[in-house]
């Protein structure tokens, strides 16, 4: 069966696609997934180029959707033929996070789903939304994850909230969404006036261009009548926590996601601690808010937003598109 593994050189041109042994039939609480599509995090594009270090013939990739093949004796949760997605962190299933950092997270400290067929333990996996196809699923471990944890597990979104989101990437383009589903308000940066418009056209109030606006984050401050926002995704990191921080209300919440600009930076401790604000780390989350976002999902009409969808054979094209920036929502691989 076939597979994309990290080559013994890091980078997306060294990715290799090789044929690897099957990995045969389930035991005790294991299921057998055919894999059917991927998604792509910034978290995979940094373990291909070696930013975040991995062993050489990794299998690649954190999220995986398919369909179950075989279930082992103890499973009951799933039979064959049913639809499937993975977790990004499969051991933790509920409660608060019991570790920080990667080293059990597919695609990056254990072989993730780049592959034809996995066997895997059966808690590894959740249902799938009902009628979404693999490669939507394949959205929601990473990207749909964080931004429901962000905005509905700790922000405890409410309608009326105003609630700011980074570019057009897919946790800002999932925030979006669950914001709109939530009743709340959306305001948006973006560095290109088409995608200000494709945002205005899906019911952001707002968009600030942040390279014409370098002081954006007072502008979106002063765009909310000088109150501010309840809730920032932020997912630039050092570069633009400031701006975060100026767009932000007083007692405003801030969700820390990405480090786009690096991962370490002067930060506005004043401004801070004179607003009274909340700024919480969120790396994903748990089988348990995985859960609830798919229920959450089978009850509203909304599907994620995918940008393209390459085959799996042309996945270093797929990063190359990603680091291009060009696009909006998420891109995805077929096998």
């Amino acid at each position: 069966m076939k597979a994309a593994i990290l080559g013994a050189m890091p980078g997306i041109n060294h990715i290799q696609r090789v044929v690897i042994s099957d990995p045969g039939k389930p035991a005790y609480g294991e299921i057998r997934v055919r894999i059917a599509s991927n998604s792509l995090n910034f978290h995979d594009f940094n373990v291909a180029v070696g930013v975040l270090p991995a062993a050489a013939g990794r299998i690649l990739l954190s999220d995986g959707a398919g369909v179950v093949e075989e279930v082992g004796e103890g499973v009951t949760e799933f039979a064959p033929g049913d639809n499937v997605v993975s977790l990004f962190f499969p051991d933790w299933r509920e409660g608060e996070a019991t570790v920080a950092n990667f080293s059990r997270t597919p695609g990056d400290g254990i072989d993730g789903y780049a592959v034809s067929r996995v066997v895997r333990p059966a808690g590894w996996f959740t249902h799938m939304p009902k009628g979404w196809t693999h490669s939507e699923a394949a959205t929601l471990p990473t990207a749909g994850l964080t931004a429901w944890r962000a905005l509905v597990v700790n922000g405890k979104i409410k309608a009326g909230d105003d609630v700011l989101i980074l570019g057009t990437g897919g946790v800002s383009i999932f925030a979006l969404q669950f914001a709109l589903m939530a009743g709340a308000r959306v305001w948006a940066t973006t560095s290109s006036d088409e995608k200000a418009q494709w945002l205005l056209k899906k019911g952001v109030a707002g968009v600030v261009n942040y390279r014409t606006e370098p002081e954006w984050g007072k502008k979106i401050f002063d765009m909310t009548g000088g109150r501010g926002v309840d809730h920032v995704i932020e997912i630039g990191g050092p570069g633009t926590l400031s701006q975060s921080i100026a767009a932000a209300r007083i007692g405003g919440h801030i969700s820390l996601i990405g480090v786009f600009t690096g991962v370490t930076g002067d930060v506005s401790t004043g401004d801070i601690i004179a607003k009274q604000l909340k700024i919480k780390g969120v790396a994903v989350g748990n089988r348990a808010h995985q859960c609830d976002m798919i229920k959450a999902l089978n009850a509203t009409n909304i599907r994620p937003v995918i940008d393209c969808i390459f085959p799996f054979e042309e996945i270093t094209a797929a990063f190359e598109h990603q680091i291009g920036n060009r696009h909006i929502g998420k891109i995805c691989l077929e096998l």
